[in-house]
This record gives C-alpha cells, sequence and structure tokens, in this order.
C-alpha cells in the first residue's frame, strides 16, 4: 500500500478488512510500498516518513498483527529493487506500455510530469515485489490483474534467459526443425514476436503449431 497520507474507509473495505482474514489464513507479506510513492510523488517526498508512521498505525489500529503476519517498509529489503533492475533489464518496453493502467494514470494525473522510467516501470516493480518472496497468491483487485500477468510474463523470460540446462538451445533447435521447414521458420517469427515484444497472440499460435506436430 502505498504511504500517501492517512487511510480512509476505502482503503479498509478494498484491502484491509481483507487483509486482516488472510494473515491468519496464509503465511502473509504486507509492506509499505515508499517506493510505488516514488513513480508518481518523486517531487513531494517531504511528508513521506509521516506518511509511512501514519500507515503502519493505521494498519494496526485495523487489525493486522505482526505477531502473525510480516509488515514491513518496502526499501527496507534492498532485494525489492535489485531484482526491478534485473527484470528492467531483459523487459520489452511494449509489454510496459500495454498496461492498461500506464495511460489511464497519464491521463487522470496531467499536471504531474510522468514521462519517467519510474512511471513507465512501476508494474515491474511489483513484479519483484512479488517474485522475490515467489508467492503463491497475490491479493489484489481486478484492475491490477494485468500486472499479475506481467509479472507471469516477466519470470518465464528470465527463467528462459537464464533457467536454461546445459545445450538447451541446441535440443531446441533439433525441435523446431523437426516441425518441418515452413512451421519451423513460422515458429520461429512467432517466438520472436512474442519475446520481442510480448504479443501473447504469436505465443497461443506458436503453443498451437508445436501441439498440431505431436
Amino acid at each position: 500500500m502505498r504511504p500517501t497520507g492517512r487511510l480512509h474507509l476505502g482503503n479498509y473495505h478494498g484491502a484491509l478488512r481483507n487483509w486482516v482474514e488472510l494473515q491468519y489464513q496464509y503465511d502473509c507479506f504486507f509492506f509499505v510500498a515508499d517506493w510505488h510513492m516514488l513513480t508518481t510523488g518523486y517531487d513531494e517526498t517531504a511528508p513521506l516518513q509521516e506518511h509511512i508512521r501514519e500507515v503502519l498505525i493505521d494498519w494496526l489500529a485495523a487489525g493486522l498483527n505482526p505477531g502473525v503476519a510480516t509488515l514491513f517498509i518496502q526499501s527496507h529489503v534492498p532485494e525489492h529493487a535489485e531484482l526491478h533492475l534485473l527484470l528492467s533489464m531483459i523487459t520489452p518496453l511494449g509489454w510496459l506500455e500495454r498496461v492498461p493502467s500506464y495511460k489511464d494514470q497519464q491521463e487522470q494525473l496531467k499536471e504531474k510530469d510522468l514521462a519517467t522510467y519510474g512511471f513507465l516501470g512501476y508494474p515491474l516493480l511489483q513484479s519483484a515485489d512479488i517474485l522475490v518472496y515467489r508467492a503463491a497468491y497475490v491479493p489484489v483487485g481486478e484492475d491490477q490483474v494485468a500486472h499479475v500477468e506481467l509479472t507471469r510474463e516477466a519470470a518465464r523470460r528470465f527463467n528462459h534467459l537464464y533457467g536454461r540446462e546445459p545445450d538447451f538451445e541446441a535440443k531446441a533447435e533439433r525441435a523446431v526443425k523437426s516441425l518441418g521447414g515452413r512451421n519451423a521458420t513460422n515458429y520461429r517469427q512467432l517466438r520472436r514476436a512474442f519475446q520481442e515484444a510480448g504479443d501473447t497472440e504469436a505465443l497461443q499460435r506458436a503453443q498451437a503449431l508445436v501441439h498440431s506436430n505431436n
């Protein structure tokens, strides 16, 4: 949750009430997202520490229990930023530009200069927030579904680049060639479209092509 000031009923009914229940059902991590606040409020940092304090007090008042769940401040765990940096090295810009909330928030915050990587890349920071804990469940609203999907794709791309077994490329190339000349060419084009531009339709077509030849 971003520390933008005192919490209100919308925060309670939209998130906190659910968190209070979830903390007794799962191993939960709840953090004050001070780095996320900087993606739009990078020029308004004076009240940040007080806002962080207010958020934590309100969490405790709402029923979050630090004896049951883990409560912390995002910037106190540098691994969030480290993983975000690594993910930013491999994530195509097109993936970030297509996140629905990117243009929506630009429209809503016209008075701010949001032509920054911090604003464009904040969904990727969310991806790092999730992946650094290998989270199995992410309690977010429908407006955040696209961000969770981005997390899935970023993780797949990371694993594709760095999680491969020895001789993976040679084995993969033999498998592609087994599709036959035209199909192999089509598959390579579709794979490139997905890896470079995040074209999910290309991914689906490539998968269908492989399945049809099995």
